[in-house]
């Protein structure tokens, strides 16, 4: 079979695709065909050895997928061959096949495609979490997203609508706002490029006061940089600050 594969740290170029072994399943595992993988930041940092997770190399990346059973080992007895999953990985989907524990798949519903369910966990997964079991957010709040228009930020974005808040959606650009909008956040901010001057900063936290009529109940930072500070000088009395990510990196 082909699989894509990190054998050294480095940028997405430096991944090669090769032929590699078809997988065998042991006790409660099972082979997958992969149908779709999505692709996060974590990846991006995986292969450059900068994330915690760091899989023995050859690896390949790809940490969710969707797919068929195409094998199952002794024990599985929570699907069979045909069956549709998806569900997270850690490393490997990049491949036509993947060799995992039955008890990481999930059974795919039928009104999801692949595409989607390959694209779900980690964004929805992530900023559900976040916003219900660490944020607590009530509805009535005022929810920011900061880098609204990224995977888990617009995730964040259409989960605090559904969950009654009002969300302002923060990003690089007007387009991104707009889009933003378009899925459903109440106000936009365009934040300038980092890094940001002190009279920068203190611009975007009055704005972002301005836009939650004197702040904001709960922060959602998957940009983290320059934009941190601010954002949380605008948190009102009793105000949650959730840290997603830091790809404008790690606040000071």
């Amino acid at each position: 079979m082909k699989a894509v594969l990190s054998k050294g740290p480095g940028l997405p170029d430096t991944l090669v695709l090769e032929d590699v072994p078809s997988p065998t399943p042991g006790k409660g595992e099972i082979v997958v065909t992969v149908k779709a993988v999505g692709v996060n930041f974590p990846d991006f940092l995986i292969i450059q050895d900068m994330y915690q997770y760091k899989p023995a190399r050859p690896f390949s990346p790809g940490g969710e997928i969707s797919g068929v059973v195409k094998a199952v080992g002794e024990g599985v007895t929570q699907f069979k061959v045909g069956d549709k999953v998806f569900g997270s990985t850690g490393a490997g989907g990049m491949a036509e096949e993947i060799l995992i524990a039955a008890n990481r798949m999930n059974a795919l519903p039928d009104f999801m495609p692949f595409d989607e369910a390959a694209a779900f966990l980690m964004t929805y997964g992530t900023s559900h979490y976040a916003l219900k079991d660490r944020g607590h957010i009530k509805p009535g709040e005022t929810l920011l997203v900061l880098g609204a228009a990224g995977g888990v930020g617009l995730a964040a974005v259409e989960l605090g609508v559904a969950m009654g808040a009002t969300v302002i959606a923060a990003a690089s650009s007007q387009e991104k706002v707009d889009f933003c909008i378009s899925k459903g956040a109440h106000k936009g901010l365009v934040y300038p490029e980092n890094p940001l001057s002190r009279e920068q900063q203190k611009e975007f936290s009055d704005k972002i006061k301005e836009l939650g009529g004197g702040g904001v109940d709960v922060i959602y930072d998957g940009v983290g940089g320059d934009y941190a500070e601010p954002a949380v000088r605008a948190l009102n009395w009793e105000g949650r600050f959730l840290v997603i990510g830091f790809p404008a990196g790690i606040p000071k």
